[in-house]
């Protein structure tokens, strides 16, 4: 491959890659809605629809795992091509009408699926984009690709639920989604680095970013997976399901965006304290509010999942500013696996509780996990005192449902404004 050609490559030659993550994240949204209201409305077992939220997660882990070692025997086109094709695979599990347990599966397969396009697209983009405006770059990729989510929602809304119309609405998004990266002209770029596990030197790196994106990994695939269930499981219409989790995804920019530049200013461990109390208080509020005032509701879950997307990306970038070039790369496959892990033992847990405590578990379970956090952060603000301002990278949009596998391609190339 020809690196001086991709660093000079141009904003617009990363347009493929992009538009193709996006109108992918269009059919996910779609079944991210449908595949919890479906559960919640058919008589399936109430462990159901919270099996399929873990089996995500667990299909997650298992493609941050392998993704590396595929994307090393095949490259990155032909696997995105297969992955997409098992995206495929799992909707028409789930548009054959089969029993619970096999749209659980097929969820899996999607989780798997998923994570391994994120390696591929996050690392591709990584590569083609210049120094100069890669951050901004990956920034306007994670913000098309919750937004792309968001439509998918929405669209789901529009869609009659007594076929199987809605499945197949994933397939026809998901065929489209391979034609402009298996279209596109930009080469190759080198196999990402194996998932090189490393927890005592992540640990060493930056205890707080370790932990903060093993919390989000929980937090996130909890308010994300469970507010549809919880949604569908009070009588919400389909069009207002559709329309609440459209909103939610707006979180990321009037939430995550505000605190992430207020993060450029002050330490980064006391916007997280921040993020933390803000899904306390809205916490609060989800468990109090009443589907009978749905624009509050909506609100107040916008609010809630902007927090959540918050700890992710600014632990995430609390992290980056204490790494070495060097240690760049086990750090990110070590917060990807930690994101991964939490993301399917916290939704198995509230899957386990849920039947004991009520469908409210889940808010439950998230602000606890907020505030186990903010306790730890500030045991680490007393201990360690103010934290130095040098040496601390721009702040970029991320999203908690798309772990940062950007990294996991070259050393020293991971970190976008480094």
């Amino acid at each position: 491959m020809n690196g001086d050609h991709i660093d000079t490559a141009s904003p617009f030659s990363i347009a493929s890659i992009v538009i193709s993550m996006t109108i992918a994240a269009i059919g996910s949204g779609i079944m991210f809605a449908y595949v919890p209201y479906m559960l919640t409305h058919s008589d399936a077992a109430g462990w159901a629809a919270g099996g399929a939220v873990t089996a995500v997660a667990f299909g997650g882990l298992v493609g941050c795992v392998v993704g590396g070692p595929l994307i090393r025997r095949v490259g990155h086109a032909r696997l995105f091509a297969c992955s997409m094709a098992m995206v495929i695979i799992a909707a028409i599990l789930i548009a054959a009408d089969l029993p619970p347990i096999w749209w659980i599966f097929a969820r899996g397969i999607y989780g798997a699926a998923a994570n391994v396009n994120f390696i591929i697209a996050q690392s591709w983009l990584n590569h083609a984009a210049s120094n100069q405006w890669r951050g901004r770059a990956m920034s306007f990729f994670y913000m098309t690709y919750v937004l792309g989510l968001g439509c998918g929602a929405w669209i789901f809304g529009q869609i009659p639920t007594d076929g199987n119309l809605a499945p197949l609405a994933v397939v026809f998004f998901t065929a489209i989604a391979i034609l402009p990266i298996g279209l596109t002209r930009l080469p190759n770029p080198p196999a990402p680095a194996s998932v090189n596990v490393n927890v005592k030197m992540a640990w060493r790196i930056s205890p707080v970013g370790l932990i903060g994106v093993l919390a989000s990994g929980g937090l996130s695939m909890v308010v994300q997976g469970f507010v549809p269930i919880y949604a569908s499981t009070n009588q919400l219409p389909q069009a207002d399901i559709a329309l609440l989790m459209f909103v939610m995804q707006t979180g990321l920019l009037f939430v995550q965006y505000p605190l992430g530049i207020l993060s450029d200013r002050m330490d980064r461990r006391y916007v997280l304290l921040i993020a933390c109390a803000i899904i306390l208080i809205a916490g609060f509020g989800a468990f109090l509010a009443s589907f009978s005032h749905l624009v509050l509701l909506m609100i107040v879950f916008m609010v809630f999942g902007g927090a959540v997307e918050t700890v992710y990306s600014i632990a995430n970038a609390h992290a980056n500013d204490r790494a070495d070039p060097g240690d760049f790369v086990p750090l990110s496959s070590t917060l990807l696996v930690a994101w991964s892990t939490a993301a399917t033992i916290v939704p198995l847990c509230v899957t386990m509780l849920t039947p004991i405590f009520g469908g409210r578990t889940f808010i439950i379970a998230a602000m606890c996990v907020a505030v186990a956090y903010a306790l730890f952060v500030l045991r680490r603000v007393k201990e360690r005192g103010p934290a130095p301002e040098d040496e601390r990278e721009s702040f970029g949009i991320r999203s908690a449902q798309l772990p940062n596998a950007a990294t996991l391609s070259e050393p020293g190339k991971g970190n976008p404004e480094k």
